[in-house]
C-alpha cells in the first residue's frame, strides 16, 4: 500500500477513535501529577500555585474560545463531533476557516495543553505535544483527502492559500453564517464541563496526597458543581423542549 493510502487509512481509523486520546492523556497526566505531588513538598494554596492554575485555565479557555467561535459560525453537518465517518455537507471557507483549515483541532490542542501544564512536568508537556501532532496529523490528512475528493478544485484553491494548523490572519474573511449561541450551548457544553471536572480531579489529587482529603475544598469544587448543573440543564432543555433548536444548525 502506498504511503498516501496508508496515511489515509490510519487517519480514518484514528478519526473514529479520537475520543480516546483525551483519556490516554488524562491517565498518564494523573500518574505524572500524582508522582510530582508525592515527591515534592508544595505549600497548598500558595500565591504562585493559584496564579499558575489560573494560567492553565486561561490556556484551556483559549482553546474553548476557538472551538466556540468555529462551531458558532458553521451550518449543520459540518465541524461536528461525529465519529462514524467524515461528514461535510458544505465546505467552510469563511470566518476562522479563512485563516486556518483545522481550527477545531487547534482549539483542542490548547484545551489539552492547559491540562498538560497542570502536571508541572516539562517533558510530559513536550511528549503530549508531539503525540498530539502525530495523532492528529493523520486525522487531518484523512479529512483533507475526503474534502479533496468531494469538492475538488474548490477545496484545492482554498487549501492552497489557507494554512493547515498555524493561522494566517492576513487571509481573514468575515463569516458568512451568523453566530449561534444555541448551537454552542448544545454542542460545546461537553468541553466546558470537561475542563472544570479535570481541574477538580487534579486539585483533589493534591488534597488527597497532602492531607488525605478526598475532595478538594477550593474554587475547583464550586466550578465542578456549577458545570454539572449547567450540563444537566442543557440536556434537559434539549430533551424536553425545542428552545435550543435551530433549523439548519
Amino acid at each position: 500500500m502506498a504511503l498516501q493510502e496508508e496515511l489515509e487509512k490510519q487517519g480514518n481509523f484514528l478519526f473514529k477513535y479520537r475520543s480516546l486520546l483525551p483519556l490516554i492523556i488524562l491517565f498518564i497526566g494523573i500518574i505524572v501529577y500524582t508522582k510530582y505531588q508525592i515527591d515534592t513538598f508544595v505549600i497548598k494554596e500558595s500565591i504562585f500555585q493559584n496564579i499558575f492554575e489560573f494560567i492553565c485555565l486561561f490556556v484551556c479557555f483559549i482553546g474553548l474560545a476557538i472551538r466556540v467561535y468555529t462551531v458558532g459560525h458553521t451550518p449543520k453537518n459540518t465541524s461536528g463531533r461525529n465519529t462514524e465517518s467524515q461528514i461535510a455537507d458544505e465546505l467552510n471557507t469563511s470566518g476562522i476557516y479563512s485563516i486556518v483549515r483545522h481550527p477545531l483541532y487547534l482549539g483542542n490542542y490548547f484545551m489539552w495543553l492547559g491540562i498538560a501544564m497542570l502536571t508541572l512536568n516539562f517533558w510530559f508537556i513536550i511528549a503530549f505535544s508531539l503525540f498530539y501532532w502525530i495523532y492528529y496529523e493523520r486525522i487531518m490528512f484523512a479529512e483533507e483527502q475526503f474534502l479533496r475528493k468531494k469538492y475538488d478544485k474548490i477545496y484545492l484553491e482554498w487549501a492552497e492559500q489557507t494554512p493547515a494548523f498555524l493561522p494566517n490572519f492576513k487571509n481573514w474573511k468575515k463569516p458568512i453564517i451568523q453566530f449561534s449561541w444555541k448551537k454552542i450551548v448544545k454542542k460545546e457544553k461537553n468541553g466546558l464541563v470537561a475542563i472544570f471536572i479535570l481541574f477538580f480531579i487534579f486539585s483533589s489529587i493534591e488534597y488527597f496526597v497532602d492531607e488525605n482529603i478526598i475532595i478538594a475544598r477550593n474554587w475547583t469544587l464550586w466550578t465542578f458543581i456549577l458545570s454539572l448543573l449547567f450540563y444537566g440543564t442543557v440536556k434537559l432543555l434539549t430533551k424536553k423542549t425545542k428552545y435550543l433548536h435551530e433549523d439548519g444548525r
